[in-house]
């Protein structure tokens, strides 16, 4: 049994539903606000080249099945670049590999620890120490990460240059900010627990591109109705029950059953603001932070490095990636600023100067280099801050409202926001439209065994 479902947003969550429900008879329609798909991990158009760049570099890794998953059930895997070493600089210019080897998990990385540079030995040892105890900790409980840290004898050192250095990326978040859930979950289960756990994925064309004609060639083929610059004013909801989706342009839409598939902070403006208040699930989602990222797109007329990459330690940047330009005579370079709260109000050119007086003091810039031109992005709201406790406000994917059902990263995945947990709250709530039928269907991909 299978009836019709208006999908609210062409993010990766409203896709991970469709591309669920789809084969199972579902006649599906997809309403996106912008132009192209993927929601936040979007393109741009670059005025000087016509050629699309991302807002924002997007990483996954091999503990991400759920995407990957997706990726191949959508045909588009291929277009991930699959990379097996990472490279840590600090601010002298010095560069220490990452990469595991042939040890079997969880000691696969133990060789790359160990010849890390900017750490010492002390710092190793109290670092390893810390790692079995975080593995014997519960998964379930979510302390302030930084209390703990100090509770383990972590010292400044490493603290500075590994753990934050890490997560910070992993969960745009300062490491004062974060609770130990996310934490554990970042190296126990994304580097500790499987060999593949840890190895990179990097989209070879840009986000556009990467949910762009084969992703719509999908959607397609499986008879799903989408709708691009077609963004949704409210949810039409009455005793409970939501009886259509009225868009900006005056249309309304019905169907069976409801997947709002957008940021939490969306979410709250389309629901009327009776419902909001009278519903805990919703105002508990009020009390969700957001984290920013800045990203720094630069064009050089020449290389300003050899590496394909760089975690940056010890300064304003995280990382550095040489991207595909697309123009003859033309290298192009973005650098990842996550958690940027601290940049709020420096405007575009401190950050540019900032972030090029850094790769100039370790990086062998030719003198002659020129910068042909640059961007400078924030995202304001880029993902939810994984404060301690913050599963408190994420809700089930099954709302309170009849018909109503909710996806997105920021809903209750046992995730932080990522792709990842994108697409799992895409499948989890496509598992509960299925329930909701009296079918018991598993879409959820398993974790790496």
């Amino acid at each position: 049994m299978s009836g019709r479902l208006l999908i609210i947003g062409g993010g990766l969550a409203g896709l991970a539903a469709a591309t669920a429900l789809a084969p199972r008879g579902w006649r599906i329609t997809l309403v996106e606000a912008r132009s192209q798909l993927g929601g936040r991990a979007s393109s741009f158009t670059d005025p000087n080249s016509g050629q699309a760049v991302d807002l924002c570099q997007h990483v996954s890794m091999g503990c991400c099945t759920n995407f990957t998953h997706f990726c191949e059930q959508v045909g588009i895997a291929h277009l991930l670049e699959r990379v097996t070493t990472l490279y840590f600089m600090t601010a002298d210019g010095r560069v220490s590999q990452w990469r595991a080897d042939g040890l079997p998990a969880p000691w696969h990385l133990i060789r790359s620890f160990l010849r890390a540079h900017f750490l010492s030995r002390s710092d190793k040892l109290s670092i390893g120490w810390a790692l079995a105890a975080l593995e014997r900790f519960s998964p379930q409980s979510d302390p302030p990460f930084m209390e703990w840290l100090e509770e383990q004898g972590q010292q400044r050192t490493s603290i500075n240059c590994f753990w934050n250095v890490i997560l910070v990326s992993a969960l745009n978040e300062g490491i004062e900010q974060i609770g130990l859930k996310y934490a554990r979950k970042v190296f126990v289960e994304g580097l500790m627990k499987h060999r593949e756990g840890g190895v990179v994925y990097l989209p070879k064309v840009p986000l556009s591109e990467l949910y762009g004609k084969e992703m719509q060639a999908w959607l397609k083929d499986h008879h799903i109705d989408l709708r691009l610059d077609c963004p949704a004013r409210q949810l039409l909801i009455e005793n409970a029950v939501i009886h259509g989706v009225q868009l900006r342009g005056g249309e309304t839409l019905e169907a069976d059953l409801y997947l709002a598939a957008v940021p939490f902070y969306r979410l709250l403006d389309l629901l009327p603001s009776e419902v909001v208040q009278q519903y805990p699930v919703f105002t508990r989602m009020q009390l969700l932070k957001t984290s920013p990222i800045t990203s720094v797109h630069m064009w050089f007329d020449r290389p300003i490095t050899t590496y394909p990459h760089l975690v940056l330690l010890e300064g304003i940047s995280q990382w550095l990636f040489h991207r595909p330009s697309g123009v003859a005579g033309e290298h192009y370079y973005q650098v990842v600023i996550s958690a940027a709260r601290d940049l709020r109000g420096w405007g575009g050119e401190r950050i540019l100067a900032a972030v090029l007086e850094g790769l100039q003091a370790r990086l062998p810039i030719p003198a002659e280099a020129k910068l042909l031109r640059s961007r400078v992005i924030t995202e304001p709201h880029a993902t939810f801050s994984v404060e301690p406790g913050v599963d408190r406000w994420r809700p089930d994917q099954r709302s309170p409202i009849a018909g109503l059902y909710l996806a997105g990263d920021w809903t209750a995945t046992g995730w932080p926001a990522t792709m990842e947990g994108a697409v799992r709250s895409g499948y989890l709530a496509a598992e509960a439209i299925m329930q909701s039928e009296g079918m018991r269907v598993r879409f959820l991909q398993p974790d790496l065994a």
